[in-house]
């Protein structure tokens, strides 16, 4: 395995302004919105970041490159991020920081459970709370010199990101979906419609999500989904 960055071939010494100077993050998340977060933070921090939107594509990517950072989204469309995160912290040599993320509130427990160093509650938004979330577990001689400020900017996404997480969406609901796409359209609208503020969307999956834990059938509940995916990709249309 080359664990080195094949972009770079010096790290840079971080700085007060860009902290994360000479990082390689690996974002593992299927969501577009939530990646063009990360995007945003991971620029403004000075940080390099590569993409995988599944299990399968990040085993690939770490079976050739070592990243610095992982950060990884636990409700995935082929399994669980908590798998992942128990493979990354038991594997050595082991990845500076291992990072869970979820819009889920149980999340933190279960990425800490596997061996997270940390967790990113979804909406990913601030600045100063990304940093951190990386320096304090960073080794003493990757972190920054002298005072810090810290900012409060918050960023904010591209909504066609947005738009592109609704389309991805009306794909998997095309066809009759299964159990499984049932719960994986719950999870995933769940924290795309938190990061975005859509509260109604929120609401919807939160009712879809609700009635799959029961075990009842849930039929109304995503045909109201649909119906509200579609109104936004017209909205799309509109503009």
């Amino acid at each position: 395995m080359d664990k080195t960055d094949p972009f770079a071939t010096t790290i840079p010494a971080p700085t007060a302004n860009r902290p994360l100077l000479g990082l390689t993050v690996l974002v593992i998340e299927d969501s577009r919105f939530a990646c063009e977060a990360m995007r945003l933070l991971c620029l403004r921090s000075g940080a390099r970041i590569r993409r995988a939107d599944c299990l399968r594509s990040a085993r690939r990517h770490l079976q050739v490159y070592r990243p610095s950072v992982v950060i990884v989204d636990l409700g995935l469309p082929d399994g669980n991020g908590v798998d992942l995160i128990t493979e990354l912290t038991q594997t050595e040599p082991r990845v500076d920081v291992v990072l869970g993320t979820s819009g889920d509130t149980v999340g933190e427990d279960q990425a800490i459970a596997a061996g997270a160093d940390g967790f990113l509650a979804k909406p990913i938004t601030s600045l100063a709370a990304f940093q951190q979330a990386v320096l304090s577990n960073l080794p003493a001689e990757r972190q920054p010199t002298g005072i810090r400020e810290l900012t409060d900017e918050v960023i904010h996404p591209d909504r066609m990101a947005f738009q592109d997480d609704m389309a991805h969406i009306a794909d998997v609901l095309e066809d009759p979906p299964d159990d499984r796409a049932l719960d994986y359209v719950a999870q995933f609208l769940g924290g795309v419609a938190r990061s975005a503020q859509d509260h109604g969307l929120e609401k919807a999956a939160a009712a879809l999500a609700e009635k799959r834990a029961a075990g009842e059938p849930a039929g109304s509940e995503t045909a109201v989904l649909a119906g509200l995916i579609q109104q936004r990709l017209t909205q799309k249309l509109a503009i």
